[in-house]
C-alpha cells in the first residue's frame, strides 16, 4: 500500500466554527502538523457570511481537504497521506476542534 485515504463525515458541528474560514484554516494546518505532514500550498474559499468554507492543503505526502455546510452542521473531510504521515492523528485534531456529535469514517488503501 502506498498511502491511506481517510474519508470522514462530521455531523452536528457548531455552525459558527464551520462558517469561519480563519478557524478552518488554522485547524487544518494544526491537523497537518499533528499528522507529521509537510504543507506545500494552501487555499481556502469562504462562500459568504454564515456560509461554508472549502479548503485544501496540498501536502508533500498528498492532501487534506474540507468542505463545510454550517446550515447542516456538516463537514466532509478527506485526508490522503503517504509515507510516514499519520492521517488518524490529523483527524483527531480536526475532531477535537470541530466537535462533531457524530463521525462516520472509512479508510481506503491506495496503491
Amino acid at each position: 500500500m502506498i498511502g491511506r485515504h481517510l474519508i470522514a463525515d462530521f455531523h452536528g458541528c457548531p455552525a459558527d466554527l464551520l462558517a469561519d474560514p480563519a478557524q478552518i484554516a488554522a485547524v487544518m494546518l494544526s491537523a497537518a502538523q499533528a499528522g507529521q505532514a509537510s504543507v506545500l500550498q494552501q487555499h481556502f474559499h469562504h462562500f459568504g457570511a454564515g456560509q461554508g468554507v472549502t479548503g485544501m492543503l496540498l501536502l508533500k505526502e498528498s492532501h487534506i481537504s474540507i468542505h463545510t455546510w454550517p446550515e447542516h452542521g456538516f463537514a466532509a473531510i478527506d485526508l490522503f497521506m503517504c509515507g510516514a504521515a499519520n492521517a488518524e492523528a490529523a483527524l483527531a485534531v480536526l475532531r477535537d476542534a470541530l466537535m462533531p456529535l457524530e463521525l462516520d469514517q472509512q479508510v481506503i488503501g491506495r496503491g
